[in-house]
């Protein structure tokens, strides 16, 4: 599940994204077709992302994944935080959290058995 949170992430955030990345499973670098670039640092169960938007804007994100739950907060490109969870039970995905303009979100996603989407690499 190294790159599920991302997906996810991307998924909610800019609708349905896919990443072309290039490095190891402990550091990549990858740029998607929305005009992202970001830096992606996996260390234990904890994975940390910093990027920009085709405007040139900063953004991060700190994952730990503890379990079958992911826990997210970061601060987006507008600089304000957000957090959230996501948390996969089964084939279902489930999130949920705050947003970077203070609005709760919450969602789930279900996915096929052995398909788990764009940036998985179980």
């Amino acid at each position: 599940m190294k790159a599920a949170f991302f997906a996810i992430t991307l998924a909610l955030s800019s609708g349905f994204t896919h990443a072309a990345c290039t490095g190891s499973g402990a550091f990549s670098y990858c740029t998607d077709n929305s005009g992202n670039s970001y830096n992606v640092q996996r260390i234990g169960n904890q994975t940390y992302v910093q990027g920009s938007n085709r405007h040139g804007d900063t953004w991060s994100q700190n994952s730990q994944t503890i379990g079958n739950i992911t826990y997210h907060n970061g601060t987006a490109a507008n600089g304000n935080s957000w957090s959230g969870t996501t948390q996969r039970i089964g084939n279902t995905t489930y999130s949920s959290g705050i947003d970077s303009r203070g609005n709760p979100y919450s969602g789930s996603n279900y996915t096929p058995s052995g398909s788990y989407g764009y940036g998985e690499d179980d």
